[in-house]
Parts: structure tokens; sequence; C-alpha cells
């Protein structure tokens, strides 16, 4: 073979072996895209939906608290929490820096907390922002940087209704009041949905719902928001004015013992959660503090008298000369009564005469009243703290024991029993339970309605306590009236439990009153804690409170009125 054939032999060698290499190429490629298509496909397309395709939750909105005629109390507000992940952003101090600056946070304490916990995958950096915040935060465009959908508790009436309602935290969980006691009613369930990603985060495209959020249900209070406002409003000024050191009122439905207001001093603001800390603040005193009531209990020590048959409201009782020993103790009161029947014991609050009276008839009768009407037992509101008081059961009582418990001493309530107590009185010696709900006409139809007192005696120890406030019949709590209306009432007025024994000086200052007298609808307690000034005596400190918000009721709930001038009545009949 010549030189020049075996040179062209060589270059078709070469031609047919690149293509046959270039076929062999094609061939492969071709072969590795049908596998992808075909036998890797199912694999290829989960491991791109996992970079892909989220599950994300959908937080469920926690129900709203309202109060009896809808007023909101506490809703529900879409917010946006800001997460990264620090795998993702490493040591990228120079973007860390920027978003600390456009968050407002020190950058320091930020890359120093983002470094402690560089493990990790999701760490919040700033909860709960408004939305449009947050967008304005993600368009940094900062590589794992994220948003997340939440909502935010507000309190609209803000401290008018903290202590009743209370709060809940960030992660919107019940921490006190209501909030706690129906965290799980209120909170809802929360769902989760499918959705594509980009690698910033943003969602591109929903896919679908996998479970639907279930929003949290609504609670309904019992109380009147107008009624709250103008009871918190008075206690509040009068806390101020005598400088006490806490104060609590109670506006009780009578009908149907719902509890129609509830405040307390000194209160808190909701939102702001640098003063959360301080339980003294944060309990609700009406619920959960008790006290010696004192006299507003000779109501009952007066009942359990015309219960023995020993006496009727005309019996009489030598209270001379003013004072007493007992067990080396004494007991006095006030001014020296003289003679009184058991009508004016009540209208002077004579400790003489309740504890003559417990002489006669025994402790037993006293404290069995005592426990028919509710005290020494939770009223069952459910509320977190709610107490029962103290209610003295002794194998055998002292002289000095039985003297001082027939006018309030030696025993323990809170507002609201001693509320529940009067509200016995006032409803015909009907005992029925309280509630802190709204209740509906199912709820009022099977409601439990015990007598526990002769209609009777409760309707005599009713019109005893009407004396208290007629100054003509030489009542102590004048300041009690309410222009228009009867009202009876019980004053109190209890020294202090101090380090050595009772407190000379510091006194609680109460006031029970029930309006209108002739068919009375609301019993409103108004206590007064350790008032500073010349004034202590319950007629004086806590009566006033109870006119003002009295008063205000009657208006607000249109309740008509019992005790019109003649000349007035007369106009109004011609009308």
């Amino acid at each position: 073979m010549s030189g020049a054939k075996l040179a062209s032999f060589k270059e078709q060698w070469r031609l047919v072996l690149v293509l046959f290499l270039m076929f062999l190429c094609v061939l492969a490629i071709g072969w590795k895209v049908s596998a992808l298509h075909i036998v890797e496909r199912d694999f290829l397309q989960s491991q791109g939906d996992i970079r892909t395709i989220r599950t994300v939750p959908l937080v469920a909105n926690r129900g709203l608290i309202s109060d009896r005629n809808g007023e909101p109390l506490a809703v529900s507000s879409p917010v946006k929490s800001i997460w990264v992940n620090p795998q993702k952003i490493g040591a990228q101090h120079s973007e860390i820096e920027r978003l600390a600056m456009e968050l407002g946070l020190d950058s320091d304490s930020l890359l120093a907390f983002m470094e402690r916990n560089s493990g990790q995958k999701f760490l919040y950096v700033k909860r709960r922002l408004a939305p449009a915040e947050a967008e304005r935060i993600l368009a940094l465009g900062i590589d794992g940087v994220y948003e997340q959908q939440e909502y935010q508790r507000f309190y609209p009436q803000g401290e008018v209704a903290a202590h009743l309602v209370g709060f809940s935290n960030v992660d919107d969980v019940g921490q006190e009041g209501l909030e706690f006691s129906y965290d799980g009613w209120l909170r809802g369930v929360p769902g989760r949905r499918q959705v594509i990603q980009d690698q910033r985060g943003h969602i591109i495209e929903e896919l679908n719902t996998i479970e639907t959020a279930q929003p949290g249900k609504n609670l309904e209070l019992s109380i009147d928001f107008r009624l709250q406002n103008l009871a918190y409003k008075e206690l509040k000024e009068e806390f101020a004015t005598r400088r006490a050191k806490s104060a609590s009122i109670v506006v009780l439905d009578v009908d149907t013992g719902e509890v129609l207001a509830m405040a307390n001093q000194p209160s808190y603001n909701p939102h702001n959660r640098k003063n959360l800390n301080d339980f003294s603040v944060l309990r609700n005193r009406a619920i959960t503090d008790v006290f010696e009531p004192g006299s507003p209990i000779k109501a009952f020590t007066v009942t359990a008298a015309l219960e023995s048959g020993m006496y009727t409201p005309d019996t009489v009782i030598e209270t001379s000369p003013g004072w007493m020993m007992v067990n080396g103790h004494e007991v006095q009161d006030i001014l020296n009564y003289g003679t009184l029947d058991l009508t004016r014991v009540i209208t002077k609050s004579s400790n003489i005469g309740a504890t003559k009276i417990a002489f006669e008839i025994g402790p037993d009768p006293i404290r069995d009243v005592l426990e028919r009407v509710g005290m020494g037992q939770v009223s069952g509101t459910g509320f977190p703290g709610e107490q029962g008081g103290v209610l003295p059961n002794h194998r055998s009582w002292s002289r000095i024991e039985t003297a001082t418990f027939s006018f309030g001493y030696g025993l323990s309530t809170t507002a609201l029993q001693l509320a529940r107590a009067y509200s016995v009185i006032a409803d015909d010696g009907i005992r029925k339970p309280v509630s802190l709900l709204k209740l509906d006409e199912d709820n009022l139809r099977a409601l439990r309605r015990e007598q526990v007192i002769d209609k009777t005696i409760s309707n005599q120890v009713l019109a005893m306590l009407e004396t208290v406030v007629d100054p003509a019949r030489g009542g102590s709590a004048r300041d009690a009236r309410v222009d228009f209306y009867k009202v009876a009432g019980k004053t109190g007025t209890v020294h202090v439990v101090g380090k050595y024994g009772y407190e000379e000086n510091l006194h609680n200052s109460l006031f029970v009153g029930l309006v209108p007298a002739s068919d009375p609808k609301l019993v409103i307690v108004v206590i007064v804690n350790e008032p500073k000034g010349d004034e202590h005596y319950g007629g004086q400190v806590a009566a006033p409170v109870f006119s003002r918000v009295a008063s205000g009721a009657m208006r607000i709930l249109n309740i008509a009125p019992d005790d019109l001038p003649e000349d007035a009545f007369r106009e109004l009949s011609s009308l």
C-alpha cells in the first residue's frame, strides 16, 4: 500500500472513530435523559417538591371576649413576626447589621444571639409587627430572613376591665383572668396549607389547604361595660382621694346572679408588659382577697334571731352603758344607745346588741344562716384564684368568739361572696349561683334557686336595712342615698390585722347596698382598704361611692324610681 493510500485510510479511520465516539456520547446522553424522565422521574420530582413545596401553619384566630351588649373587651388582630434561619444567613455581619437597624435592635446583641444559636434553623427576631413593617423588612432581600402570620391580642377597654378579662402572652395563651380560665374555649385549632416558596421564603403559589384553621369560640361576659366604666371611674377617684391601699367594687344582678360590674384598685394596663410581673396589681381582689366583713354580718345575726322565734323586729335590747367586758375583752359601741329594738340594732350598728343576741341564741344558728347564704364557700365562677373565705366551726365557742362572730370578726369573705349573701336578702330569701358569663334564656330557666331564708324574715331584714340609709330614722349612711330611689344597706368599719394584732388606726371601710329597696334589682358592694385621712367609717368612705354608682346604674338600666316626691308623682301621673 502506497504512502498516499495509507494516509487516506488513516484519516478515514480517525473520522469513523470520532463519529463513533460522538455516537456513543449522544447515546449516553440520550440514555441519561431518558432515565431522568422515566426511571428517576418520581424521585427527582419528589426531591424538587421538597425543596420548593412547603407545609406552613395556618394560625387560628383567638375568640372574641365581649360584654353582655357586644362591646369588645379582647380582640385579635393579624400581625407578622420576623424569624431567621441562622444556618442560611451565616456570618453575613453586614446583613445582620442592616436587619438590626431596620428592626430597631442592637446589632451586636443580635449578632451574638445568632452566633449562640448557629445550629438552629428557626429563631424569632421580632414578634408581632404591623404587616406593612414586616413587608419592609422582607424587602431588604436578606437571605434567611422570613415572616410568619400571627395574631396579637388587643384590649380596647384597657385597665377598666383588666382584672376580669386578664391577658394572654406573646404566644396567645391566656395568663390571667378569664383569658386564662377559658383558654381552651378561646384558643382556636391551627390549620396547615401547602405552598410553593422561592429561595427567600416568599410564597409564590398556594397549592391547597390540608387542614382548615378553626377559630376560637367567642366569650360573652355578664358585665355591662357602661356600668363597668362607671364603677371603675368612681372607685378610682375615691381610691386616689383617700390614698387607700386598695379598693374593690362588685355590682350584682339580684334576679339572675350575673355580675354586671367588677373593678379593683390599683389596676394595670394589659398592653404594658413591663408592669405584668407584680401580682399584687394583677390579682382580681374582689374574688381573690379575703377580709373580715365586720358589721354587714349583723344582718345575718338578726336573721338568725328572727328564725329562732325568740325575737321580733320590735324586741327590746338594753345596750347601756354602751360597753361590756367579755372574757377580759371590751366590746363597745360608738355611743351609748340605751334601749334599742331589733331594728335599731341594725340602724345604729350596735355591737352590744349583736353580742347579746348571740349570747341568747348561741353562735351556731348565726353560723347556719351564714353557711346557707354562701359564706365560707367558693361561689363557683371558675375564676382563677377564687377564695371561699373562712367560716369558723368551733367545737366549743368561747364567749368572746361568740361576741365577735356576731358583729363580723373571726370570719373572712370576699367582696363577691358578700354581694351574693346580700342578694339572698334582696331576693325573698332565695340563693342562686353567681355568674361572670351572660346567661341566655335557657340558662335562666335552668337556674338553680334555693329558698334558704323564709321570705317573711328576709323582707323584715330588708326593711331594717332601709333605716340605715334614712337620716330621719337615725341611720349612719346618709351619704348612700340615691335621689328618687329607696336604698337599703349596711355600713362596715373593720380594724385591720397587723403584726401584733388589730391596728388601732388602720381600717377597712365597707358598704353593701340594695337598690331600689322596694324591689331590689342590684346589690353593690364597695370596700376601701386602709383609707388615709380623718375619715375612715364605711358611711363616710364607701357609701358615697355606692351612691354615685347606684345613681348612674338606675339611669343606665332604666329602672323606675320608687321614691318620688308626692308633687313629682302627681305631675308624672297627669302626663
